[in-house]
């Protein structure tokens, strides 16, 4: 048996893609498709992101960039990180674009997007310099978008500032926050990741923003027993049956991206939310069952009603991490592809 199963729905792509082009009114819509697409696959959703009217695909790195260029060579590409002297030779080779943030000399032969620091604090230059011929951008990158709106206001006031004089280049800003609720912020275009996967950089409900997540993760009961009262299940003996107690194990855990700090959540067991309880270990958790189930029984770890966000909240973080942690690898999960 397959240790789980993760679906990804690119119709649900092409559908988050259509209501972000619509918050956009214009703008041009760039899918972030970094880290393998936040865990969901970046050629496939860079795929399904264009065909619904991106305009391009941005990744973190070279390496990411080569690998959608292999699948996708018509696709444009712009790397938000640095690059170093053999990448830019890689870039130039396969028609990527560069974002520069730092004082070293522009690459040549490379369309370059200068970044301005507007108070990310991060990547960026203080102040951009004339732009030489191949800049075709100016950027940023919004800090506080899904948190404070008032700071995010004052980073797109300096943004707009720095780059009134040079009319002819095209300036993106907006984060997927940013283009679903601060209209001054789009610009040109807008990089936006975690909406296009139908998760709210908002850590609500996506449905409030008309999105669909993509990722679903199911797995099944591979063992049911019972516990007595004293008896426990995992490791440090963090759930003792108060009385007899059925519990399933479910062939899931940390290696596979479901963390250890998810011990307390919810999954859905037949349909029916259950708790995750006692430690979860590199392989395997345990949920507490109402009865005994039989083994093959189906569980639900994202989708059908379980959210991601709801995972993120007990493990003290946001949706991002825990997708992009999702382990894809055909050696511990099977991945489909549906388009519903």
């Amino acid at each position: 048996m397959a240790r789980s199963e993760i679906e990804i729905d690119l119709g649900a792509v092409r559908r988050n893609a259509a209501v972000l082009l619509a918050a956009l009114g214009g703008a041009e819509l760039w899918a972030v498709v970094k880290a393998d697409g936040y865990g969901h696959g970046a050629v496939d959703v860079g795929g399904a992101a264009l065909a619904a009217g991106a305009t391009a695909l941005c990744t973190a790195t070279v390496a990411e960039a080569l690998a959608v260029r292999a699948a996708l060579p018509e696709a444009r590409l712009i790397v938000l990180g640095p690059a170093d002297d053999a990448e830019v030779r890689e870039a130039r080779e396969a028609g990527l674009e560069l974002a520069v943030a730092g004082a070293r000399p522009l690459p040549e032969g490379v369309p370059v997007h200068l970044k301005l620091d507007t108070g990310m604090g991060r990547w960026g230059l203080a102040e951009l310099p004339p732009p030489p011929v191949q800049v075709v951008g100016v950027m940023s990158h919004l800090a506080t978008a899904d948190s404070d709106a008032g700071f995010a206001r004052r980073q797109i006031g300096r943004f707009r500032e720095a780059t009134a004089p040079y009319p002819g280049l095209t300036r993106h800003l907006a984060n997927s926050a940013a283009a679903l609720r601060l209209p001054g912020a789009r610009f040109d275009a807008a990089r936006c990741g975690i909406a296009l996967y139908g998760l709210s950089p908002f850590g609500t409900d996506p449905a409030d923003d008309g999105l669909t997540p993509v990722l679903s993760w199911r797995s099944e009961l591979a063992q049911v027993k019972l516990l007595d009262v004293g008896q426990s299940t995992g490791y440090g003996r963090r759930f003792v049956a108060r009385r007899p107690t059925w519990i399933g194990i479910v062939p899931v855990g940390y290696g596979d991206g479901f963390r250890r700090d998810l011990t307390g959540t919810t999954v859905l067991v037949e349909g029916e939310p259950r708790a995750v309880v006692g430690t979860v270990s590199m392989d395997a958790f345990a949920v507490e069952l109402p009865a005994e189930l039989p083994v093959g029984t189906p569980v639900t770890l994202i989708g059908d009603g379980v959210p991601a966000d709801a995972h993120a909240r007990v493990a003290g973080t946001i949706s991002y991490e825990l997708v992009c942690g999702v382990n894809t690898s055909p050696s511990r999960a099977r991945r489909t592809i549906v388009d519903a």
